[in-house]
């Protein structure tokens, strides 16, 4: 899989509650919860991202409650990917299980400025700083993960099983 876009960086320990604000979990719907992502940690971040972009964060990434909205929110929204230093543990599963690619790389956040592009390639297991070509290594994602990233989260990569089961 390749993600290509621009940077949008924040912190050490941003929580669901930076990424969609519980005032709005009075809806499900993916496309209401696009509209307040990243609302509490920076007010301006979906009228300025664009389709593709990448959230880079610190340590902790997700931390909090284990509300799937989190991950739904960043997806719905357009962010391609989530890099961080670090993910909280429940965020992590939730991320995949609702098909949202996300990868670990502790040197990317020092060494790369807001707003910068970059390209993931999770077969090759870099990130390419667009600029400088400089190349940073990603941990790998185990291959049950990946397969639910590309079958689009756990839901839908059961329905698969389940259909390829059925055709039998």
């Amino acid at each position: 899989m390749i993600c290509k876009g621009k940077v949008w960086k924040f912190g050490d320990n941003i929580d669901t509650d930076a990424i969609i604000p519980a005032r709005y979990l009075t809806t499900s719907d993916p496309q209401a919860l696009a509209t307040h992502c990243m609302e509490d940690a920076d007010p301006d971040f979906v009228a300025r991202m664009k389709a593709g972009d990448i959230i880079l964060g610190g340590e902790n990434f997700g931390c909090g409650s284990s509300r799937e909205h989190a991950p739904i929110s960043i997806k719905a929204a357009g962010v391609s990917c989530v890099i961080a230093k670090s993910f909280a543990r429940i965020f992590y599963r939730n991320s995949f299980n609702m098909g949202l690619p996300i990868f670990e790389s502790q040197e990317l956040f020092d060494a790369i400025q807001d707003g910068e592009e970059i390209e993931v390639d999770s077969t090759a297991g870099t990130i390419t700083l667009t600029s400088s070509n400089k190349v940073f290594k990603i941990n790998s994602i185990p291959p049950f993960m990946e397969e639910l990233i590309a079958d689009g989260g756990l839901m839908k990569h059961i329905a698969g099983k389940r259909g390829k089961n059925e055709k039998r």
